[in-house]
């Protein structure tokens, strides 16, 4: 547009009349489509003052090519989406979305591979069991989705999203109850639940609020105020399980969750996390008691010497052998007992 003739106080020096105005580019008398090249310079003057309509679009497609093109590269993208559904092996759980996918996850220390390229889909709302012999990789499988360890080689999701490249992203949809428990033990229960809710970034009151629900769930209330060294081994598990429950997490991570744990507590959280896992939350857990995995959990997973040598659902690994069986088989039988003859007498 013409710029108005008051703009300019002051001539420029070696500009004429003509140069206060816009130049003018004629437009191309053809429809073909011509490459004009880039328009000639503006005067620095003029470059602030002048607005320079938008280039026309060129003529677009046929609309409906053009909406299928978007469909299958919205289909084909590579940003995971959390609420898609995950691939998995049976038509049972081909409907939910994964709250856990492992793929080609490899852990080595020197030369030993304690997680030797696991592939794993845990579908939300689902009870999985992880188990395996002594030194089959289990806790180091676990610290690995927790993201206390780094793969050397594979990826892992959470919901959807990648734990190497959104570490915190990841570890906020969970909460993680370590086998080997190391806590503030010089606060007290109270303090020490405190500080796992502010961490979480959740306000005073609600933490506060969610301390006396979980306390009276765990029956922890009288214990609260004594300073968490203090407590047993049961319960230290149940305050540190309560801290790992305190932000309301996605998915929980349980490393032997009722190890040391008496009958009636364990009883406790059992109801606790299967109301959890029944509002759709998701609980991947090791265990050495095979009938409270065969009891309790919808799938499982049986892993020796870092792989995964079976997974599925409790009937598929199991067939028609009881889940310890068929997991004393996989784990390659009873061990050879010959030769220690010299235990059926006595030193006396």
């Amino acid at each position: 547009m013409p710029v108005p003739r008051d703009a300019f106080p002051e001539e420029p020096e070696g500009a004429s009349g003509e140069g206060r105005e816009a130049p003018v580019v004629p437009l191309p008398q053809s429809h073909a489509p011509l490459d004009p090249g880039p328009p000639p310079p503006l005067p620095a003057d003029l470059a602030e003052e002048i607005e320079i309509p938008p280039k026309p679009p060129l003529p677009a497609p046929a609309l409906e090519p053009a909406l299928e093109a978007d469909t299958d590269s919205d289909t084909d993208s590579d940003t995971p989406d959390p609420f898609a559904a995950s691939v998995v092996l049976d038509e049972t759980t081909a409907a939910a979305p994964a709250a856990l996918t492992l793929r080609a996850v490899t852990k080595a220390f020197g030369d030993t591979r304690a997680v030797d390229g696991i592939d794993l889909t845990v579908p939300a709302g689902t009870f999985y069991g992880l188990v395996g012999p002594n030194g089959a990789g289990k806790t180091t499988t676990l610290s690995l989705i927790a993201g206390l360890l780094r793969p050397d080689k594979g990826t892992i999701e959470v919901a959807g999203v990648d734990a190497r490249a959104n570490p915190t992203g990841a570890k906020r949809l969970m909460g993680v109850l370590p086998d080997r428990l190391r806590t503030f033990d010089r606060l007290t229960g109270r303090q020490l639940l405190y500080y796992y809710g502010v961490l979480r970034g959740l306000p005073s009151a609600t933490v506060e609020s969610r301390i006396a629900d979980l306390a009276r769930a765990f029956d922890l209330t009288d214990a609260l105020g004594r300073t968490v060294s203090d407590y047993s081994a049961g319960m230290l598990k149940k305050v540190m399980l309560a801290g790992a429950l305190i932000h309301s997490p996605r998915l929980l991570v349980l490393d032997e969750p009722f190890e040391a744990v008496d009958p009636v507590s364990s009883a406790v959280i059992l109801d606790i996390l299967s109301a959890y896992v029944a509002h759709g939350g998701t609980v991947i857990l090791s265990s050495h008691g095979m009938q409270f995995v065969e009891r309790v959990c919808s799938r499982v997973a049986v892993i020796v010497a870092g792989q995964v040598l079976a997974e599925g659902t409790v009937d598929e690994v199991r067939g028609e052998l009881t889940l310890e069986q068929r997991f004393i088989e996989l784990a390659g039988g009873l061990s050879d007992v010959e030769g220690l003859e010299w235990l059926h007498t006595f030193s006396d």
